[in-house]
């Protein structure tokens, strides 16, 4: 029996890269590899893992060029602060058209709120692709206020980000459903309360909110 959304929800909150956005982290790894990585990147850097300076960038908490610099430390001298960028961002792939169109349907009866775990070379390139693919300022108009953890100086599964959406947009949790795709993150919503959906790949976000 397929899942339906509770006719009790008013309001979806959204995690993007995995649920909206496609990414794929070997594509990054890879990349990372390619240009001399001394280290397995797998290990410091994946969907399940990662080292404590990937944290602190998406909390905001280090510059990019920060960010840069600490990557060097298991990268040979001569490569690039592009040639780093350019493998960071090599996991994105794009916001699909029917995602997009899925999320314009629920805005006529849901209130919709974004909250993602990013970082301020991702963010700017995923805007861009977004962008470029459907039209200028396109998640702006699907969604009532995002949240991303660089800009917070918080991140999922850390209990205060999902208390700073929670009273800054008075949401009652009972009738609020969060989206992710990360575990820790759906098991840290469900100390605040809030309804969940854990979107693994058998999970189609189209037919769970189908009447």
């Amino acid at each position: 029996m397929k899942k339906k959304i509770s006719k009790n929800i008013k309001t979806v909150i959204f995690d993007l890269g995995g649920v909206l956005f496609d990414i794929d982290y070997k594509y990054t790894q890879e990349a990372f590899q390619q240009l001399g990585s001394t280290t397995d990147f797998q290990a410091v850097y994946s969907q399940q893992k990662q080292a404590g300076i990937f944290d602190e960038f998406e909390k905001g908490n280090i510059s990019p060029a920060q960010f840069r610099e600490g990557l060097r430390q298991w990268l040979p001298p001569h490569v690039t602060d592009k040639q780093i960028d350019n493998a960071w961002n090599a996991l994105l792939i794009g916001f699909p058209p029917d995602k997009v169109e899925l999320l314009s349907k629920l805005k006529q009866k849901y209130n919709l709120y974004l909250l993602s775990n990013t970082n301020e070379i991702h963010l700017p390139e995923v805007l861009k692709m977004i962008d470029n693919a459907h039209t200028p300022g396109q998640l702006g108009k699907l969604f009532n206020k995002e949240y991303y953890s660089c800009r917070m100086n918080l991140r999922k599964p850390e209990k205060l980000i999902y208390e700073r959406v929670i009273m800054e947009n008075n949401l009652d949790p009972s009738s609020t459903i969060f989206i992710d795709d990360l575990i820790q993150n759906i098991e840290g919503a469900q100390v605040l309360g809030l309804q969940t959906l854990h979107c693994t790949a058998d999970v189609s976000l189209k037919e769970y909110f189908e009447e």
